[in-house]
C-alpha cells in the first residue's frame, strides 16, 4: 500500500533532502528523491482530469495524466516509455525544470491546495529506469540522411535523439571535452549530479548518435564545410554561454568573476574536489553575488560550500521579482545565504595589490513594469553605501557565443546575437535549423 501523506490530500508529499547544516559542507545532491511509497502517495493525488490543464503548461506537451496513471498502476516500464515519447532527458528535467511555473502552475489541484509534484514524479521514474538499466526504443529504418548537430547541450541532445529515432544518421559536434553544455558546466553537482547527465548522454549515444568532442564549429569547420562533408542538414543548438558584465568601474579587479567562469571552474574543472583535481579556485571570506536568477543561486551556494564565511546576494529588485526558482531561493536561505534587495553596485574598490576589497552600491526603488513584466528598478539619488567584500561573482545573464553567426555568411541574427528562425526552427539558410537558447536567448532546460 502507498505511504499515506501525513498531512492531507491538498498538500504535496514533501521531497526528502539533506539537512542545511550537513549539505553546506558537501557537493552531494540536496534533494534526495521520492521513495516508491512516496511517489505512489503523490501520484494518488492526481485527479486524472478529463480536460487536463497541466499538459498546456509543458513546453514539450508531455501526456502528464497518462504517465501519472501508469505510476499509480506500478507499470514503471511503460511509464518511462510514455515520458520518453516527448522528453529524452527526464532525469535532468525532473530535477531542474521550473515545473512550478509550467505544468504544475496549471494543475487543477493547485486551485484548492498544492499542485501535484509532476517534476518529482518524472524524476522518480527516470531514476528508477537508470537503476534498472535503460531500454532503447525502436529505431526507424535508415533514411540515408545525415544531420550535423552543433552543440551537445540540452537542445542539441534532444534534437539528436529525436532525429536518430526517425532513422537519420546524426553527429553531434561539441566544443568542450564533455557533452552536456550548461548541464555540465553551469549547474552544480548538488543540484544536478554529473552522473545523471552522463547517463542521459549515454542513452542518446545508444540511439546511434555519434559524439565528437573538442570540436568547435566556426573554428574547426564552417557551416558550409559541413554540407561539403556530406551532411544533408545542420541543427545549431549552441546555447547562450557568453557572460554579460556590468561595465562599471573596477570590474577588472582580481577576485571578481563572471558566474560563467566561476561555475565552469567549479563544475567542469571540478575545483570543488581540490586537491584530487588540481584546479583550485580562490574564494574569499566575504562573497557578494550580483543577480537574482538560478545562476546567482548556484554561484552563491557553491561559494558557501567552498569555504566562504558569508555569502550575500545583491539584487536590484525585491524578493517577489527574483527570477530564480522559489525552491532554490528557499534552499539558499536555509543554508544561510543573505539576500540584499533593492540595491546594485555602481563601482568596485580595490586594494593596493589590485584585488577587490569593497563595492559601492546604490539603493533602488521599484517603478512601473518594464518589458519583462517586472517593476523597473530606479536608483535613489544620494543613497550610495559601501560594503566590504573580497570576492564578487557577477551573475546578470548570458548571451549566445557569436562565432557561428560571424563565420556563416547569410545567417540572419538579431542584435542580441540570437539566430532568427521561423516557427519550425528554419533559419535564413536552406538546410540549417536552430533551437534552444541560441534562438530564444537564455531560458530553461526544457
Amino acid at each position: 500500500m502507498a505511504e499515506q501523506n501525513p498531512q492531507n490530500r491538498w498538500r504535496a508529499v514533501p521531497m526528502p533532502k539533506q539537512k542545511p547544516k550537513d549539505r553546506i559542507h558537501n557537493f552531494n545532491e540536496v534533494a534526495l528523491g521520492y521513495t516508491e511509497e512516496q511517489a505512489l502517495a503523490e501520484a494518488a493525488r492526481c485527479l486524472t482530469c478529463p480536460k487536463p490543464q497541466c499538459i498546456k503548461g509543458c513546453p514539450v506537451e508531455l501526456d502528464i495524466p497518462a504517465f501519472i496513471k501508469l505510476i499509480k498502476e506500478k507499470k514503471y516500464d511503460e511509464v518511462i516509455r510514455k515520458v520518453k515519447e516527448k522528453n529524452s532527458l527526464p532525469a535532468i528535467c525532473g530535477r531542474v525544470c521550473p515545473q512550478e511555473e509550467q505544468c504544475q502552475k496549471l494543475c487543477v489541484m493547485g486551485k484548492k491546495g498544492e499542485p501535484v509534484s509532476i517534476g518529482r514524479l518524472e524524476r522518480f521514474v527516470a531514476d528508477l529506469e537508470l537503476q534498472k538499466g535503460v531500454t532503447i526504443p525502436p529505431i526507424s529504418n535508415s533514411t540515408g540522411k545525415k544531420v550535423a548537430v552543433i552543440g551537445g547541450g540540452p537542445a542539441g541532445l534532444t534534437a539528436a535523439a529525436d532525429l536518430a529515432k526517425l532513422g537519420h544518421e546524426v553527429v553531434i559536434f561539441e566544443a568542450l571535452h564533455l557533452a552536456g553544455g550548461v548541464l555540465v558546466y553551469g549547474i552544480p553537482e548538488f543540484r544536478l549530479p554529473k552522473r545523471i547527465v552522463q547517463a542521459e548522454v549515454d542513452y542518446i549515444k545508444k540511439l546511434g548518435v555519434e559524439m565528437r568532442i573538442d570540436a568547435m564549429i566556426g573554428q574547426l569547420f564552417a557551416i558550409g564545410e559541413l554540407f561539403k562533408k556530406g551532411f544533408d542538414a545542420v541543427f545549431i543548438g549552441t546555447g547562450a554561454g557568453l557572460p554579460q558584465f556590468m561595465r562599471i568601474p573596477g570590474e577588472n579587479l582580481g577576485g571578481i568573476y563572471s558566474a560563467n567562469e566561476f561555475l565552469i571552474r567549479v563544475n567542469l574543472m571540478k575545483s570543488y574536489l581540490f586537491p584530487e583535481f588540481d584546479t583550485p579556485i580562490r574564494v574569499g571570506k566575504h562573497v557578494a553575488v550580483i543577480g537574482g536568477g538560478n545562476v546567482a543561486m548556484d554561484s552563491a551556494r557553491s561559494a558557501l560550500r567552498l569555504g566562504a564565511d558569508m555569502v550575500c546576494i545583491v539584487y536590484r529588485r525585491s524578493r517577489e521579482e527574483m527570477p530564480a526558482r522559489l525552491e532554490e531561493i528557499l534552499n539558499a536561505e536555509e543554508e544561510g545565504i543573505i539576500c540584499k534587495f533593492l540595491a546594485t553596485p555602481v563601482r568596485f574598490i580595490g586594494d593596493e595589490k589590485g584585488w577587490v576589497k569593497a563595492m559601492e552600491c546604490i539603493r533602488m526603488e521599484l517603478g512601473p513594469p518594464d518589458e519583462s513584466g517586472r517593476r523597473r528598478p530606479i536608483p535613489i539619488e544620494g543613497s550610495e553605501f559601501i560594503t566590504e567584500t573580497d570576492t564578487v561573482i557577477v551573475a546578470i545573464g548570458r548571451s549566445p557565443n557569436p562565432i557561428i553567426q560571424r563565420t556563416t555568411e547569410g545567417l540572419e541574427a538579431t542584435k542580441w546575437g540570437t539566430i532568427v528562425t521561423d516557427k519550425n526552427g528554419k533559419t535564413s539558410i536552406k538546410g540549417v535549423y536552430a533551437g534552444g537558447d541560441i534562438g530564444t536567448g537564455e531560458a530553461t532546460v526544457i
